[in-house]
């Protein structure tokens, strides 16, 4: 059993039950390895390491759901523009795209329409594996976009934080604003932040 821990350590922590399968792996080994907590499910076909040092959460995302984008209050946190950390991941995915079931970790799924899911999505790098996250204008704006469900405080916190960055750019914040079509909600705050 160890042969498997071994070759999903070598795959990055993470293997497919059929692609175990094709290397020769049988199921109830891997089933005996989840009982015994030497691997976990993330979902189904899809098996992490529990050794494994791959804590955030994101990793297991993109890897369950590769169109997810990490997003809202995940992604501000991510950026830390917050002092907020939200008990479920919240992930953007496209509006007519069908969710798969996750076991872990806990999702709180948000369906974009195409122009606000494609701008912004940047690539990052979590413990080697890529990750899709909104960048931190377009997190900031969408944390507007939400302010009813997720709190103002939070968002305006998020904005605060972003423009107290040394690397903040007003041109590309304001492009963003557009796209999430919170221009309206938001300048007032922003030359309010500015002047203050």
């Amino acid at each position: 059993m160890k042969e498997i821990t071994d070759y999903i350590k070598k795959k990055g922590g993470y293997a497919r039950m059929s692609e175990l399968r094709s290397v020769g792996f049988q199921t109830r080994d891997i089933a005996k390895l989840c009982e015994q907590g030497s691997l976990e499910k993330v979902k189904a076909g899809l098996y992490k390491l529990s050794s494994s040092d791959l804590t955030s959460g994101y990793v297991d995302i993109s890897k369950a759901i590769p169109e997810a984008v990490i997003a809202v209050a995940s992604a501000l946190s991510f950026h830390e523009l917050t002092t907020f950390t939200p008990s479920k991941v919240h992930i953007a995915i496209p509006h007519d795209a069908k969710p798969k079931e996750i076991n872990f970790p806990p999702v709180k799924v948000y369906y974009f329409r195409k122009a606000q899911y494609e701008p912004g999505i940047e690539q990052m790098e979590i413990q080697g594996h890529s990750v899709n996250v909104y960048n931190r204008e377009k997190t900031v704006c969408d944390m507007f976009r939400y302010r009813n469900k997720l709190g103002e405080d939070v968002a305006l916190e998020g904005l605060q934080n972003y423009l107290k960055r040394p690397d903040s750019n007003l041109n590309n914040l304001s492009r963003y604003m557009k796209i999430c079509r919170v221009k309206t909600v938001m300048e007032p705050y922003v030359k309010a932040m500015i002047a203050g």
